[in-house]
């Protein structure tokens, strides 16, 4: 047994610094690392184990382990979280480890793997652990292959991690409620062999949404398809991390879905190759070049590509309305309606009230309108050419040169070369 301050200094939970607390259990548990800041913490060596190449999860970090004999021993806590969806936004969500989604799990194909789970919310759960290959009995199902796991109680979870790819967690347990409160976390388990697939960057989110009414914190759990708030690892943009890459890194972007509808995910400036999915690599035979990859609700996707041209380039969802935060799917179309009139009557009474959307809705993304409580603009985010008019599930890819190998700090907006930029026409 390790005491707390070996296993917290011999792990990666360490690099959490001020923001990490301790919630240790009984003493046969492993420590469960917990932070609530949405900050990407830059991924380190793995203490001890098999050796592997560490991803980076947008807006969070990867759970620590200790090893005891011959077991890799994760711990996590399901309990309600508080999450900052975006700068002057937070939600009352579940989550586990203090965060929505909860900590990555790595580990090595190969791994034995003992995984403890607290429950710390109101009501009863389970994990299920998808798209991994293991006994029935540890599928993670409430009713059919476990009993829940009641209020307060720790259940262990054992298994050995059979093959590598990439892979998920929720609850199998009043799924509706407990996913539409945030519960769900990544999964990566790296290839034995360290050479097999290797990246240089190795990026991982999970697709998220929430109904939630301008000036209250908790999600709508009874939404089926009208939500308002897009997002990715439960952040929304301008809150959502870039991906800082060098030139010339291979790179990889990881990503499953767990929202109630498909998304295409596009990537502007590059073509790329889907190499994994939940069910596994994807060999090269059955490869293909996209620009835009449709992920089904419940599926996971991995696509590749060789970093070769620098810039900011946009990565979002291809639905528009999955770029926009805090819709109000009942305003009206005003396009072409003259109501300047009816402005000036209304005026009188609201002083503050103006006309908008006769153009379109561009001018919501210069407007710094008065808000309510704990919700976010419509359209959001400055550039450097002004409004990017974006939100939702949008960020920026940043590849540059001269990056050092574990450097993921935001190198500022991109310097065009002379020549390369749109250029207004001057007769």
């Amino acid at each position: 047994m390790v005491t707390r301050r070996q296993f917290i200094g011999r792990s990666t939970a360490a690099v959490l610094g001020a923001g990490l607390v301790s919630r240790a259990g009984a003493a046969t548990l492993p420590e469960a690392a917990t932070s609530d800041r949405a900050t990407l913490v830059a991924p380190g060596l793995p203490p001890n184990g098999r050796p592997y190449h560490p991803v980076v999860t947008l807006n969070g970090w990867s759970a620590p382990w200790r090893m005891r004999d011959g077991w890799k021993e994760f711990h996590l806590v399901a309990e309600p979280v508080t999450r900052e969806i975006s700068k002057g936004m937070v939600a009352h969500l579940w989550g586990y480890n203090g965060q929505s989604p909860g900590p990555t799990i790595e580990c090595v194909e190969g791994d034995k793997v003992r995984i403890f789970v607290t429950n710390r919310l109101p009501e009863h759960t389970t994990i299920h652990w998808h798209g991994i290959l293991l006994p029935n009995g540890m599928d993670g199902v409430g009713g059919l292959t476990q009993p829940q796991i009641p209020v307060g109680k720790t259940f262990v979870y054992e298994f050995e991690m059979k093959k590598s790819g990439t892979f998920m967690y929720h609850p199998h347990a009043d799924e509706m409620v407990q996913m539409a409160m945030g519960m769900m976390g990544f999964i990566v388990v790296h290839p034995r062999n360290p050479a097999f697939m290797r990246v240089d960057r190795d990026f991982v989110f999970l697709i998220n949404a929430y109904d939630i009414d301008p000036g209250s914190y908790t999600p709508r759990i009874n939404t089926m398809t009208d939500f308002n708030l897009w997002t990715w690892n439960s952040r929304a943009f301008p809150g959502i991390d870039s991906l800082v890459v060098r030139t010339g890194d291979r790179v990889r972007i990881r990503f499953g879905n767990l929202t109630m509808t498909n998304h295409p995910i596009h990537m502007h400036g590059y073509d790329f190759e889907v190499t994994c999915t939940d069910g596994g690599w994807v060999p090269k035979s059955a490869r293909w070049p996209e620009v835009t990859v449709d992920v089904a609700v419940g599926q996971m996707r991995a696509f590749e590509f060789d970093a070769a041209h620098p810039g900011d380039w946009a990565m979002h969802c291809h639905k528009s309305h999955h770029t926009m935060n805090a819709m109000g799917h009942a305003v009206p179309t005003m396009i072409g309606v003259d109501h300047r009139g009816i402005a000036q009557k209304i005026n009188r009474l609201i002083p503050e009230y103006m006309v908008m959307g006769d153009k379109g809705m561009a001018d919501m993304g210069e407007m710094e309108m008065p808000l309510p409580e704990n919700t976010l603009p419509m359209m959001t985010g400055t550039g450097p050419f002004g409004p990017l008019e974006m939100g939702g599930m949008f960020t920026v890819v940043k590849v540059r040169d001269g990056l050092g190998r574990g450097d993921y700090a935001d190198p500022g907006w991109y310097a065009h070369p002379e020549g390369t930029q749109a250029y207004e026409l001057r007769l």
